[in-house]
């Protein structure tokens, strides 16, 4: 997504041990088991050391409903690889921190992130837009950051990826979702060719995650012969779209294209349904939630997203993941990109150990140990809860699979899986 687009701590210091920690954390992190430490200095002993891993997402406000599925997938990973001892003396902990879909408030999270040299790699964000702002920061300070959920394509391919000319930007950054420039091409593929519409109202909210993803939908679904019937933009935190319903209706348009989040989606379909147009709404992951359906209710009934992935609810190897997750009563949606935010904490993880296994089974003092965690990162492959894990030479996962869901009595509903790469 976010596109949109898929991290946070405290501190602690153990007598006689390194504590490494991934960051400040909002007044209520202590929920999340967020611990935090002094570090730096000589290299540390594998014995009885913690590392905290950072989670950036939107705990509260627009879109935290999927953000909180980050905060808790990124616990049971945590919590999972301390049970099994995956790091033979190492306790590895997560302090989430808001960034309340904010880019402004994800920098300053990131400057949080890296002004403290206990700080080791973060997970998240979840919007493509804050992303930006955080790139530079954790470039700069050689610290991995790994979303679960980011899908704009410039993020790991640079701005003229569209022309073919793909450059890296930043050698830190990493995804466990795929790009929109496969979610854009597999949705506008699927509405003309499947979905059988031939003139489509294509809508953005004006954000880099909405806005690149609706152009890439336009740009397959009238390269295949269909018609846009109408372009517009709304702002998010709308909540009155009358005017847009008329524009709509006026266009004669058969579906209606959406490239945003959840939050304002919802009730455009709502309204649109409302007014007496029928005709189905379609987006990317960003609408992939089950607070959609709640909020729209019978108006929601054939909508359609396109979302990163199989269901994870198909997949054996996440059936520990999902029942982890219902039992302990987590809030917020683990469906979207709960299992890739598994797997890039458990990334992380993995690499620390890699790290530590070429240093004599201890961790570089910082900043080393963040550096040395890039090129091990790189290196993933391993088979996740969501499916099997590496990146390739721009930072994105090699795993291109993505669905079409559709709210098929009150539920979403997957009606196509497969690849995209055209």
């Amino acid at each position: 997504m976010r596109h949109r687009s898929l991290l946070i701590l405290t501190s602690v210091l153990t007598t006689g041990a390194l504590t490494l920690t991934a960051c400040g954390s909002r007044s209520d992190d202590d929920k999340g088991g967020s611990t935090g430490g002094s570090g730096g200095g000589s290299s540390s002993a594998a014995k009885n050391i913690t590392v905290v891993i950072g989670v950036d997402a939107p705990l509260t406000g627009p879109n935290s409903a999927t953000g909180l599925g980050l905060q808790y997938g990124a616990q049971i990973a945590v919590d999972d690889a301390n049970a099994k001892n995956l790091v033979p003396g190492v306790t590895f902990k997560i302090s989430p921190k808001d960034d309340k879909a904010q880019p402004a408030t994800g920098q300053q999270n990131a400057t949080a992130f890296t002004s403290d040299n206990t700080i080791i790699a973060a997970v998240g964000p979840l919007n493509s837009g804050v992303a930006q702002s955080m790139q530079q920061v954790f470039a700069s300070a050689n610290m991995v950051e790994i979303s679960p959920a980011n899908t704009n394509p410039a993020l790991t391919q640079g701005k003229d990826w569209a022309t073919g000319k793909k450059t890296r930007p930043f050698p830190t950054y990493f995804r466990t979702a795929t790009t929109d420039a496969n979610q854009g091409g597999f949705a506008g593929d699927y509405a003309y060719n499947t979905l059988k519409a031939k003139n489509a109202f294509v809508v953005d909210d004006k954000q880099t995650y909405g806005a690149g993803l609706a152009g890439i939908f336009k740009g397959k679904f009238s390269g295949l012969g269909g018609k846009i019937a109408g372009t517009d933009h709304v702002n998010t935190g709308d909540t009155d779209y009358s005017t847009l319903v008329t524009k709509i209706k006026n266009s004669h348009a058969d579906m209606v294209y959406y490239g945003g989040q959840y939050d304002e989606s919802e009730l455009i379909t709502k309204q649109l349904k409302a007014a007496g147009v029928k005709i189905p709404l379609m987006g990317g992951d960003g609408m992939y939630s089950d607070t959609y359906i709640k909020t729209a209710g019978a108006a929601a009934e054939g909508d359609l997203v396109t979302s990163v992935g199989v269901p994870v609810s198909t997949l054996q190897t996440a059936t520990d993941f999902i029942n982890t997750y219902k039992s302990k009563g987590y809030p917020g949606d683990y469906g979207t990109y709960g299992g890739y935010t598994y797997d890039a904490t458990t990334a992380i993880i993995k690499a620390v150990k890699v790290v530590m296994d070429a240093n004599g089974g201890k961790l570089p003092a910082m900043p080393d140990a963040r550096k040395a965690l890039i090129d091990a990162v790189q290196k993933t492959d391993f088979d996740g809860v969501a499916g099997h894990l590496s990146f390739d030479e721009f930072g994105d996962t090699t795993n291109k699979q993505l669905t079409v869901y559709q709210v098929k009595s009150g539920k979403w509903v997957a009606v196509k899986s497969g690849t995209y790469t055209g």
